[in-house]
């Protein structure tokens, strides 16, 4: 199939304005603030707080593996107590864990775990970092892990990273010594040696175009002790008191820490605050050593460089003189610094930096709002859009000789200044280039490669997020010193519940084709429904649809003619495909629109929680299309749905009549209606109540029922508090990683394997990301495991499928990851489910 015409570019005025734009982000570290996220002044303790800062030229560099993985109590410490510039490199956005708050999985998993991560480093101040890494689950060796990543490829991030943010010490949060989960271990491996690396002109000189060679001090691991006995020996580590309390702030770092980690809420890590003295503890690894705490012996003030004494005395002079009750009396001594800062040489690594942070103090000291909205959430290219620019000055002080550039160029001079409380406001309609790109996730723009999502950019490499759609530039003037600020464009409106919500203003192509399903499933070669929602990005969108197929494959009707009359209205096309008799080899499929003179394919696909901005990701409409046998014998299922898993949608798409059974449901629903009932991954953690309904389960298998329980855990979050089964059996942390670990049968005359659809081990190939998890560890001589497996060098597992005759009934136990298999499209899991449903 031809691609589609989507890789394009703005008008140069346009991307110069995004240039500016983007540089002033690095300079300023924003890149830990999202897209979209609501305006906050600060307050007079936090002013009070930017000010110590001035004063603090560090860089510590934290460097894990996930999402989650970060210790926010030591990063709020070391931002807030000590003054340090902190930075969290995270080699993955979390794409393969699971979801205990929605059904995103993989790529809009990072995405979710990437803006809970922005949400973390907006309470714990820190910034945020990754490489091109992919989360593909979970691993148990470092080395599995760097080759699916590939070494050379990520070290470059890694080296990029810390070349770029210039970290007087890196700490890792995890140990290169074995047995860790893979991911982790490697992390550690990979910051070991981009320390060294990043030091050596010789590795990697396609950056030093942007990047000199970077030294940094020294390298620690930062100790966990959450597995140590409570009187393990500690006295060989460097330790650290990070439980302090801010009086400025009005919460200690713990109550910081705790509110920044329960950001994390696709992973259940809501923690309790804490407000005792707690011990962080440190071993060094590299460079210099300290005696007793970890950052004994570095000079964190401007003493560092000679010929800062000027500039030392304004820093002094502007903390010690702050009024919180007249926060504007402190831009004099603000405008000193300024001045004391653009005197420092060039080459000074923290110049640029501390210029920002005193003009942002300024501004917040000014209480200076600057912000730009567009009367709609997203436009298409070649329309207009209404923007309202405002600036208000909400102090007494002087705000000079304002001017704004807008996106296309223009600019626009203010007459007078910014008067205290007198909001200047402009209205200005904007055309979009007819080249203007759709926005997406830049790292979801084109398609990963291996265990690496492709970036082409070097300059996005690393980054949370790409630049916004559309950026304005104010120039003012304070005190006869002239300052430049850039806002993006965002959209704001108003929820009945909530309030005031804001995300970032976006291009949306005229017309998406967005497939119900990502995956159409082609149950012994007999013809499906496809179903297509078009969507209009403007009004008067018109044009023909169509479904491009591999050979052999046919549609009806072969294209469908549609106009939709207003912006935002939708419709629903249906295609009836059918395979080439005999099919068994995959395919794809690809909506192809043509629309207004263009052919296009897009489709958007949005993840919405309350704790984020609302993201969205366009990208080519595509589906999977797999033709396969399949004999289902029972077709009534029931489904306790369980967090964050598509098993019950993807029944239904193969011919099950799947009715969903909440836990409130369950109580007065007539269970024997059922010939199976399946309950979704981790349904009893979940949910606690399910516990009320098993003597209710047990009697439904006892009268004939077959139940069929997916994957729970023995974790902190949510713990068993009853038997799942009708016999004992223990839940260990078992799992099977390689998705193509041999699935061994432990009897021959194994009746699952041959009834209704006789199993071969080709239903075991195309598995993805792995076998299973959380498998039994011990059972009832009542149950029986079906499959032995095992990743290479370890013991075979056999918990990961037990299954036991229950009166007239059938219980199952299944770590096997039908929760991955189904949505993927795997032909295997369903003929194996299949037959677990038969039983």
């Amino acid at each position: 199939m031809r691609e589609p015409a989507r890789r394009c570019y703005a008008n140069a005025r346009m991307r110069n304005l995004l240039i500016v734009g983007t540089a002033l982000a690095m300079s300023l570290g924003a890149w830990s603030t999202a897209l979209g996220q609501a305006p906050r002044q600060p307050h007079a303790g936090e002013i009070a707080v930017g000010l110590r800062r001035l004063g603090v030229v560090g860089n510590v560099l934290y460097v894990a593996a996930h999402p989650d993985d970060e210790n926010t109590r030591l990063l709020a410490w070391m931002v807030g107590e000590r003054g340090l510039r902190t930075g969290y490199l995270s080699m993955t956005r979390g794409d393969g864990g699971q979801n205990l708050i929605g059904t995103e999985q993989a790529e809009l998993l990072g995405l979710l775990r990437t803006q809970e991560l922005l949400a973390a480093r907006r309470i714990d101040g820190a910034e945020q970092f990754f490489t091109r890494a992919r989360d593909f689950g979970y691993s148990k060796s470092a080395e599995e892990t760097l080759r699916v990543w590939g070494h050379e490829e990520v070290l470059a991030d890694v080296v990029l990273a810390i070349r770029r943010f210039k970290p007087d010490v890196i700490v890792t949060r995890f140990s290169t010594r074995p047995p860790n989960h893979g991911h982790h271990t490697a992390s550690a491996l990979l910051a070991a040696e981009a320390f060294e690396a990043a030091a050596d002109p010789k590795r990697f000189p396609e950056q030093l175009e942007e990047v000199g060679p970077w030294k940094a001090e020294r390298l620690l691991f930062n100790v966990s002790t959450w597995n140590m006995k409570p009187d393990a020996d500690m006295s060989a580590y460097l330790k650290v008191d990070v439980g302090g309390y801010a009086p400025l702030l009005g919460r200690s770092w713990g109550e910081i820490a705790a509110e920044s980690r329960s950001q994390h809420k696709s992973q259940g890590f809501g923690v309790p605050a804490d407000r005792e003295s707690r011990l962080e503890y440190f071993e060094p690894l590299a460079g210099t050593h300290p005696k007793t705490e970890p950052f004994e012996g570095l000079e964190f003030s401007w003493r560092r460089w000679k010929g800062t004494e000027k500039l030392v005395r304004a820093v002094e002079e502007a903390e010690s003189g702050f009024d919180a009750r007249a926060p504007h009396r402190s831009i004099p001594a603000l405008l000193r610094v300024h001045e004391a800062l653009s005197a420092l040489p060039d080459d000074n690594p923290w110049k640029a930096l501390k210029l920002r942070e005193t003009e942002e103090l300024v501004a917040a000291c000014a209480g200076l709002f600057l912000e730009v909205r567009a009367g709609e959430a997203s436009a298409t290219p070649g329309s207009e859009v209404k923007l309202e620019v405002v600036g208000l000055n909400r102090s007494p002080a002087e705000v000079e000789r304002v001017s704004v550039t807008l996106p296309d160029g223009e600019s626009v001079a203010v007459g007078t200044g910014l008067r205290e409380r007198q909001p200047y406001k402009l209205s200005r309609k904007l055309r979009l280039p007819e080249d203007a790109p759709p926005s997406t996730p830049y790292w979801l723009r084109e398609p990963a490669v291996g265990g690496r999502y492709a970036v082409r950019e070097r300059a996005l490499i690393g980054r949370p997020e790409g630049s916004p759609s559309l950026v304005v530039r104010f120039v003012y003037a304070v005190g006869g010193r002239r300052f430049t600020v850039t806002r993006p464009v965002v959209h704001a409106w108003t929820d009945p519940v909530r309030g005031e919500l804001y995300r970032a203003f976006e291009v949306a192509p005229a017309v998406t084709a967005t497939l119900e399903r990502e995956v159409v499933m082609f149950p012994n070669g007999a013809p499906a429904a496809v179903s297509v929602v078009l969507a209009a990005g403007k009004a008067e969108a018109s044009g023909r649809v169509r479904l491009e197929l591999p050979k052999g494959w046919r549609s009806e009707p072969a294209e469908v003619s549609f106009q939709l009359a207003a912006r935002g209205d939708e419709r629903t096309v249906r295609f009836q495909v059918t395979p080439p008799r005999g099919a068994s080899e995959q395919g794809r499929m690809r909506v192809m629109v043509e629309s207004g003179g263009r052919s296009e394919s897009w489709r958007v696909r949005t993840v919405t929680h309350e704790h984020i901005p609302p993201q969205t990701v366009r990208e080519s409409s595509e589906a999977l299309l797999v033709s396969f046998p399949l004999v289902t014998k029972v077709k009534r299922l029931g489904y306790i749905p369980g967090p964050g898993d598509l098993v019950a949608e993807s029944l239904a798409a193969v011919g099950y009549e799947v009715t969903l059974l909440p836990e409130d449901r369950l109580a007065d629903e007539k269970l024997e209606r059922y010939e199976a009932i399946l309950v979704g991954v981790r349904a009893f953690n979940a949910n606690p109540r399910l516990a009320l309904h098993r003597e209710r389960l047990m009697r439904y298998v006892e009268r004939g029922g077959r139940l069929i329980i997916q994957y729970n855990t023995q974790s902190r979050v949510g713990p068993l508090t009853a038997e799942l089964g009708p016999y004992p059996f223990e839940l260990g942390r078992g799992r099977v990683t390689n998705e193509a670990a041999v699935m061994t049968p432990v009897s021959a005359e194994e009746p699952l394997l041959r009834a209704p659809n006789r199993l071969t081990a080709a239903d075991f190939d195309g598995w993805v990301q792995e076998r299973g998890l959380y498998f039994a560890s011990k059972w009832d001589e009542r149950y029986r495991p079906v499959f032995s497996m095992s990743d290479k060098g370890e013991e075979p597992l056999q918990g990961g499928l037990l299954v036991a005759r229950h009166g007239k009934g059938t219980f199952v136990y299944t770590g096997l990851a039908f929760f991955r298999q189904l949505p993927a499209g795997v032909p295997g899991a369903y003929r194996l489910l299949a037959n677990l449903l038969a039983q």
